[in-house]
Order: C-alpha cells, then structure tokens, then sequence
C-alpha cells in the first residue's frame, strides 16, 4: 500500500461515518480502504488499469473496470454520498464532463490536483525544463497528465460551470497554505456540490 498522504486525512473528515462512496481513479484502493478503516464508509472504486484493479482487490476494496472518459454510466443519480477523484483530474481529457458526472451521482465531489501555478513549476519552466516534483513526479515525455492547470484556472471552471465550492484546502510539502495559494500551493483539495 502507497506511503502516508497528508490530502487522505483531508479527505477522511470530510466524509461522515458509514457514507456511500466512490473513488474514480482509486489505483491500489489505498484510499477507499483508509477511509473504511477510519470512517467505515461503503466504498467502491472505478479503475481501468488491471494491475491497480488487482492491487485493489488484495486491499479489500470492491472495484470496476471502466474508462472515465466516457462518464460513469449505469451508476444512479445521487446514489453516492461522496465521490472523489484524488490526484486525478489532471489525467482526464473530459474534464468537464467528469466534473459533471461526478456531481450527478453524489451529493459531493472531492478532487484534489497539482497546481501547476505553483512558484517551482513556474521557476522550472523559467529555466527551460518541464517540471518534475512530488506534485508532478513524471518527466514531459511519460507523464499521464493531459491537462496542466492551476488553482485559478480551476476556480474560474467551478464558477463558468455552476459548481459551487464548499471548502478549498492548498498545500505546499503537507504544510496549508493560506496566503497566495496560487502562487505558493503545489497541491490543492476541494469539496465541491452542485448550485442551486
């Protein structure tokens, strides 16, 4: 099972004890099975990958195969509690629409993303290089990242696409950042519900 994740205790008190959740992208199900040891949650996981699918089911988590990209169908309107996307929205091309799905079948969404407006990446790209840090640990030529955006770039998206912010936590290094997150954040977690 991967290392401590400062953004899994975010995450955890968030969630209420017994919630239905589902994690998209939920890897190794490192996660979900976090969360059913602390909170108790009814957890399931949507992975594409075989071997993570695999890792998955070794941690006691229930998990299915399915592309994301093409939205989360068969799953019921605002059958889930909570549904999160940890560390992955940077990897989908429909952003949009995942957003939207995921917000169609629960009554929250978590996601958390590096923030490539971080003041690193952006003395990286000063340098000449793509960035390459624990946020962003993949060289330009194997990352899976298909989109590279920042916090405010993120906030304007919530805002263009009637998505209310609930709560918003930035971190640099496992630290909270309140001033300049923007700027000074490598990572950020959001709760996210529906307008209206």
């Amino acid at each position: 099972m991967a290392g401590y994740r400062y953004d899994y205790e975010v995450i955890a008190q968030w969630i209420e004890p017994g919630e239905k959740v589902l994690d998209l992208g939920c890897g190794d199900g490192s996660l979900l099975h976090h969360l059913m040891a602390v909170r108790q949650v009814q957890g399931y996981g949507v992975e594409n990958d075989p071997d993570k699918i695999l890792a998955s089911v070794r941690n006691g988590v229930n998990v299915i195969q399915a592309n994301m990209e093409r939205g989360l169908i068969g799953l019921e309107d605002g059958f889930f509690d909570h549904v999160i996307m940890s560390l992955s929205l940077q990897a989908m091309h429909n952003t949009q629409g995942i957003l939207a799905e995921m917000l169609r079948v629960a009554r929250e969404a978590v996601v958390s993303f590096p923030n490539f407006g971080y003041w690193r990446h952006r003395q990286s790209i000063l340098n000449g290089r793509m960035p390459v840090s624990e946020s962003l640990p993949h060289q330009w030529f194997n990352t899976p990242n298909v989109r590279f955006f920042t916090i405010a770039d993120f906030e304007a998206l919530c805002e263009l696409n009637g998505i209310v912010i609930h709560e918003r936590l930035a971190f640099d290094e496992g630290k909270v950042v309140l001033e300049e997150p923007n700027f000074l954040a490598s990572v950020a977690v959001y709760r996210l519900g529906r307008s209206g």
